[in-house]
């Protein structure tokens, strides 16, 4: 891809390290994190509170258990690219990961089409599984939480 616009794997996935004092190293995570976490983390380490209208979560309760997520922690990641039409070019979109399953929503002007992709069979997503009936009820699954997180966020098409 051209450019970080996409919420496909090659521009979504991007690895985080930390280094902190106390931490030990060489710890692997799998949690879902965003970049909408590292404020609260921030916050977190300086022992400020969050104010109540930022979104994300602290990072420390990872980085002070080896990496492992703690109970409670996000099933999902969501994300919405709206800045289209730009002189990018990239369609309008937004989509929900479980780390296992993505779903990615295009809207425009030209139309609204889905794309859903099995990472761990198809982990450069090359294979959109949106039709096919055995994935019907993760479909289900991820436009459910879609929705509720556009909800959430009060996120509209337009």
């Amino acid at each position: 891809w051209f450019d970080k616009r996409f919420m496909y794997e090659e521009s979504f996935r991007t690895p985080l390290l930390v280094c902190a004092p106390g931490m030990k190293g060489g710890e692997k995570s799998n949690a879902l994190v965003q970049n909408i976490d590292f404020a609260p983390t921030f916050l977190d380490i300086a022992d400020a509170e969050k104010p109540q209208q930022m979104v994300g979560t602290s990072l420390l309760p990872i980085m002070s258990h080896s990496g492992k997520a703690p109970k409670g922690w996000r099933k999902y990641l969501y994300y919405h690219y709206y800045d289209c039409p730009a002189e990018h070019n990239v369609m309008r979109h937004d989509g929900v990961s479980d780390g296992r399953y993505k779903l990615l929503h295009f809207y425009g002007p030209e139309g609204s089409y889905d794309e859903l992709y099995d990472l761990r069979k198809d982990p450069n997503e090359l294979r959109n599984v949106v039709e096919e009936s055995k994935y019907a009820k993760h479909l289900k699954r991820l436009q459910s939480q879609l929705d509720t997180f556009r909800k959430e966020q009060r996120v509209d098409e337009w």
